[in-house]
């Protein structure tokens, strides 16, 4: 038959009869062939499993057992459906258009012309010349389209900026610049009388520094600053850097608050209302402003707390009256150093790339994927090729700039998004009402609060209800860590504090490992002293020893006593089940005390009650106390608090 014969046939078969099977249904339901289900009964079918667990008294709702919290005043449940979507505000907006909740942009980045895409900055601040250049070239060969120095005492010399950008086409990669004042003059200098590719920065950050040092700065220059540069389309003056906050401690509620509040007290410098002053026209003050957020490996939360940022801040460009196109927040995701460990630094890779994928899901403009060994000292060329081609898989393979706003509609994300947005209004309305972010920093309420997110934080760190793999969970014991240069770039110091979610944990580690070195070479250890058969006491002996080994603490284990006196130690732990230890666990323990056992512990919550043991260890105890107390017991530092795993 012809093709002309086909194309005439077609119609025909085309009314021809459809088989019922095979036709489509006008309305398409998921999930058709099954029965509906109700909240109620997901509700009764979760309390039964969690009563088969041993949780008696339940809360009402059920759910709030399984709701944890993500930020300050935030919580997230278990499920989410349409109910929980049903009061949300509707007017989220398209991509590119205000409210911006769906992203500042649509279509082709309009800076790199990538599709969708984003910018990928890498961070730069090794002192020697000849290094830094050598990086910066092998990283714009390579996928980077932006470059972020950091200048001054102990990065880049400010008197070297020149020669570190020789080999450096501005007109096609964006640069930023972090260092103040100084590193901003002579970034200016250096681009006198040349075209600079739109999209870098020259990093002023004065709020951002007194919240680090604690001294007060002045913002006045800023609007000058501003003029001078606006001889190159596309730089901005201002980064609101909220990654000073996050570092401290900050939730993400707090870390976009503040930002709003700095925002704020920007444009008020900018626009000379602040003094009275000839400044900036409004729109032009807000396309000075660059925000920069940190990225974490909580991936919703990340997602979610970028698309509340620009909602906020078009809501405080809508009440300023700034024009609809000004109001886009242009955003600078950078991985979080908080989340970075030294331990097992490996997988720091893991965590970038997750937060990496999350600062790209929730629409920043700008990402810089810090290198895995980043906490260890100045990264290695290994690590900064990890860090960019993270970026270069998401982008080029995962394809994963293909489509804007990809949890946009979720219900999850959508009503999280709105969470965050509400606690951090709520954050930002209370600093401005005490005078702005300069009164709150002076005044301490930002460290308070700060300080009070930081502590519940690490509640939920002690008791491994956040976990850190391969610090808190699974250490790796034997493991030599890479070396490294350390950084001499000087660290702002005085006012806010640095913090790491594994710090404590680490120092713990630092203190096992300083004993192995000036004692007689062998580990610290706690003695697992299992009862009953493999099969009956793998479970909590396994529990037990990830519990010590995360304090740097070796394991050894035997079947009750009988590999005590090889194990070096004086401190021992119980490990079998209810029923074991109901028959024969007090008995053991009288052994383990005449066999020389100073400190005896026990696999199993404090309601087992057993007779001879000292604490217990289990599933949400707090296991910094426990093991500070081992390491008490062992002389390696001092123990001043309640020991949490005791009885």
């Amino acid at each position: 038959m012809s093709s002309t014969d086909q194309q005439a046939d077609a119609p025909a078969r085309a009314d021809a009869e459809v088989p019922a099977e095979h036709e489509v249904p006008s309305d398409l339901a998921l999930a058709a062939e099954f029965d509906p289900v109700t909240r109620d009964q997901w509700r009764a079918l979760v309390a039964g499993v969690l009563r088969k667990s041993g949780r008696e008294e339940l809360p009402d709702p059920v759910e709030d057992a399984l709701s944890r919290t993500v930020a300050t005043g935030v919580r997230v449940a278990p499920l989410y459906t349409a109910e929980d979507a049903a009061d949300l505000p509707t007017a989220v907006g398209v991509p590119g258009l205000a409210p911006f909740v769906r992203g500042s942009r649509a279509g082709a980045h309009p800076e790199s012309g990538v599709p969708g895409g984003w910018d990928v900055r890498q961070r730069h601040a090794h002192p020697d010349v000849a290094v830094t250049k050598e990086a910066i070239a092998a990283d714009l060969e390579n996928g980077v389209t932006s470059l972020w120095l950091e200048v001054g005492e102990g990065a880049v010399p400010v008197d070297s900026l020149a020669e570190v950008l020789s080999d450096v086409f501005l007109d096609l990669a964006p640069v930023t610049v972090s260092g103040g004042l100084p590193a901003a003059e002579a970034f200016l200098a250096l681009a006198e009388g040349r075209d600079l590719a739109p999209g870098g920065s020259l990093g002023l950050d004065p709020l951002g520094l007194q919240a680090a040092t604690g001294e007060p700065q002045d913002l006045t220059g800023l609007a000058d600053v501003a003029r001078r540069a606006a001889d190159h389309p596309g730089l901005r003056t201002v980064v609101v850097d909220a990654t000073v906050f996050a570092d401290a401690g900050a939730s993400v509620v707090e870390e976009i608050g503040c930002s709003l509040a700095a925002g704020v007290a920007y444009l008020r410098a900018l626009t000379g209302s602040a003094d009275g002053g000839q400044g900036l026209p409004l729109d032009e003050a807000f396309a000075q402003l660059e925000f920069r957020y940190s990225a974490s490996a909580d991936q919703f939360t990340t997602i979610a707390g970028l698309r509340a940022a620009r909602r906020l801040w078009d809501r405080v460009g809508e009440v300023s009256g700034a024009s609809p196109g000004a109001r886009a927040q242009r955003q600078h995701a950078v991985t979080s150093s908080v989340m970075t460990t030294k331990r097992d630094p490996w997988v720091n890779m893991l965590r970038t790339t997750v937060a990496c994928f999350a600062a790209g899901v929730g629409g920043a403009d700008v990402v810089t994927v810090q290198p895995f060994d980043a906490a260890l000292g100045l990264p290695d060329s290994f690590s900064r090729r990890i860090a960019r081609n993270t970026q270069n898989l998401l982008v080029e393979e995962g394809h994963l700039a293909r489509v804007l706003d990809p949890a946009g509609g979720s219900w999850y994300v959508e009503s999280l998004t709105d969470q965050l947005a509400q606690a951090a209004w709520d954050w930002f309305t209370e600093i401005e009402r005490s005078g702005g972010l300069v009164a709150a920093l002076d005044s301490g309420l930002v460290r308070d609060r700060i300080a009070a997110a930081w502590e519940a934080r690490t509640r939920r760190i002690a008791t491994r209800k956040d976990p850190i793999t391969g610090v808190s969970e699974f250490p790796n014991l034997a493991e030599k860590l890479p070396a490294r240069e350390p950084s001499r770039a000087a660290r702002p110091s005085g006012g806010l504090p640095r913090v790491r979610a594994a710090q404590d944990f680490e120092e713990l580690r630092d203190r096992a490992d300083a004993a192995v070195q000036s004692g007689p070479g062998q580990r610290p250890a706690v003695y697992l002293a299992t009862i009953g058969p493999i099969a009956r006491h793998t479970a909590r002996a396994t529990f037990a020893g990830n519990l010590f080994q995360a304090g740097g603490l070796d394991t050894p284990s035997g079947d009750g006593l009988d590999g005590f006196a090889g194990a070096g130690t004086t401190v021992a732990c119980i490990c079998g089940t209810d029923k074991d230890y109901a028959e024969s666990a007090a008995a053991l323990a009288g052994e383990l005390r005449e066999a020389g056992a100073t400190q005896i512990w026990l696999a199993g919550k404090p309601g087992l009650a057993v007779d001879g043991v000292d604490g217990y260890v289990f599933a949400g105890c707090d296991a910094l106390s426990v093991l500070r107390t081992v390491h008490e017991l062992f002389g390696h530092g001092d123990h001043d608090g309640p020991q949490g795993g005791q009885a």
